[in-house]
């Protein structure tokens, strides 16, 4: 059993096999493709057009009227017509009280909008985070696994070499066969975690990691 252990620490660490410069582009990478990000975004766009909708309102305050009316004066020889205008400019005061509310209202909502983006950032870069984390760790228990395995393969060996000389007895022989049986199941178990874990990752990436250089 020494030699499982032995072969068990060989100094494997999650944090070793970490990289921060790859982490930062998954994160990017999640931030331009993720879908909800891209609803924001196109929220963050529309209430920017109520703003400048609502500031150009201030136009509809005002109204501005004109009234023609022809006339004529009969004259001796020839009509003299004359003509006259009537003009009229107008301001709606409820309406110039609210547009200031109105304006406030579109500003307002377009920074709840910007704000609620931001938190959705956080959140997912701390997800991607997680999840990236939980990938590297499965990956390096895979190693640590392994090279145990191959540890156990030997013993085993060396067991069933020593049995068919008559130098081991049935016992060990079983428990060196049943050690390296757990251990292979345990890394077909941690295989499948791994694939499991990069598709949580790439279900926020929004694309595959190999494509991620």
């Amino acid at each position: 059993m020494q030699a499982v252990i032995s072969g068990a620490q060989t100094g494997i660490s999650v944090r070793d096999e970490l990289s921060e410069e790859y982490l930062q582009r998954l994160i990017e990478t999640a931030r331009t493709n993720y879908p909800k990000l891209k609803v924001l975004d196109s929220r963050i766009e529309g209430a920017g057009y109520a703003v400048k909708k609502a500031r150009l309102s201030y136009f509809d305050i005002f109204s501005f009227s004109y009234l023609f009316m022809p006339g004529w004066q009969q004259a001796t020889v020839n009509p003299l017509m004359q003509t006259s205008y009537q003009f009229g400019f107008f301001a709606n005061v409820g309406s110039l009280i609210q547009k200031p509310a109105q304006v406030r209202q579109a500003r307002s909502e377009q920074n709840a909008i910007g704000h609620e983006k931001a938190a959705f950032e956080l959140n997912l870069e701390a997800e991607v985070r997680q999840r990236y984390y939980t990938y590297i760790q499965k990956k390096t228990l895979l190693r640590v696994v392994a090279e145990s395995l191959l540890d156990l393969e030997s013993i085993r060996k060396s067991v069933r070499y020593k049995f068919e000389k008559g130098e081991e007895t049935l016992e060990n022989y079983n428990k060196a066969l049943l050690a390296c049986s757990n251990q292979m199941q345990a890394k077909v178990t941690i295989e499948g975690e791994i694939l499991i874990a990069k598709s949580a990752l790439e279900e926020l990436l929004g694309q595959k990691m190999e494509g991620i250089k």
